[in-house]
């Protein structure tokens, strides 16, 4: 049995505590959330299970106090900056990490300095830390790069994620801006609060596993307009508004682009489907018909990674040098 600490329990991670509740070989024995609309409720009641006898506290010294615990699931921001203060508190007390954070999922190249200063303190007190999720995480980084496994040779990677977003939890639509004008959304995107989150860093996953050296990389993002009115997800958005976005990233070795991520997610979308192109010896091209349900992949694959993570090397670890992550079923 492995015991965990459920740290941040917005809606996903109030799903994770429902789906470990499914689980025989996870077991959340302590929870941490400091929101006002939190902290001191029942975990079970909160997440919409019924009473499980533990209270969500509002910081973690008190919530693992006197308990055994192995890991903690931490599902709270996105940004590797603002996560590094939660992760070192975590890693003090003794505790494996997975997060749910994007930006973890491979900030060597894009934060090598926040990466050390995690490296250097999961070493220091014997845990491991994983940054995962269903994209990035898998779908657009570890998926394509397992699957070049059974080539001779690969020349390019194109992965396409296209979802209708109609069925995903509301801070997820928000995210991708669904319902605002064409002005709310350029305002956004000029803030930076209006993408999605992994692109590069499953670029820089996929390279530094091929062992390719990036020369340049860049992404484009544009909003997917409403050309009739559509109610299929949490708010009603009318013909001209935006009801997702599209993103696309590109990278290159010299002037060839060898990496072209596309992602677009959309109200409304007609069809759903992840696919994976390789081109080399052989091509080969993957696809999943209906795509990959982000809320519950996500979910399945941060518990599925605790099991690995508390075997793995110590440090800051990536979903390419981890053990790995698959279901486990436990009698």
């Amino acid at each position: 049995m492995i015991n965990v600490v459920q740290v941040g329990l917005g809606p996903l991670g109030q799903k994770i505590v429902r789906f470990a509740q499914e689980r025989k070989g996870i077991k959340i024995i302590a929870a941490v959330d400091p929101a006002a609309d939190k902290a001191g409720k029942d975990l079970g009641e909160l997440c919409g299970i019924g009473k499980l006898g533990i209270v969500v506290s509002p910081d973690l010294k008190s919530a693992i106090a006197g308990k055994k615990i192995d890991a903690a699931v931490l599902t709270t921001v996105s940004s590797v900056a603002k996560l590094e203060a939660q992760v070192a508190e975590i890693a003090a007390e003794g505790l494996n990490i997975v997060s749910t954070c994007e930006e973890l999922s491979f900030p060597w190249k894009t934060q090598p300095e926040i990466s050390k200063r995690i490296d250097a303190k999961c070493k220091e007190h014997g845990v491991a830390c994983l940054g995962t999720g269903v994209n990035p995480g898998f779908l657009m980084d570890f998926l394509p790069t397992a699957l070049t496994g059974v080539c001779q040779n690969v020349e390019k990677i194109k992965v396409s994620r296209v979802q209708d977003a109609s069925s995903r939890r509301i801070p997820f639509q928000q995210k991708i801006g669904a319902g605002l004008t064409p002005a709310q959304f350029q305002e956004k995107v000029a803030a930076g609060t209006l993408r999605h989150v992994g692109l590069t860093e499953s670029m820089d996953m996929i390279a530094a596993r091929l062992g390719w050296t990036l020369t340049a990389s860049d992404e484009s993002l544009e909003p997917v307009m409403a050309e009739n009115d559509v109610d299929s997800g949490y708010t009603p958005i009318k013909a001209g508004m935006a009801r997702g976005v599209h993103q696309v990233g590109r990278a290159f070795v010299g002037d060839k682009e060898v990496i072209t991520l596309e992602f677009l997610a959309a109200v409304g979308e007609a069809e759903s489907y992840d696919k994976v192109e390789i081109f080399g010896e052989p091509n080969i091209v993957s696809t999943i018909a209906g795509g990959v349900n982000g809320d519950i992949a996500t979910c399945a694959i941060t518990l599925n990674a605790v099991y690995a993570i508390v075997n793995a090397p110590k440090g800051l670890r990536t979903m390419v040098d981890t053990p790995i992550v698959a279901y486990r079923t436990e009698s």
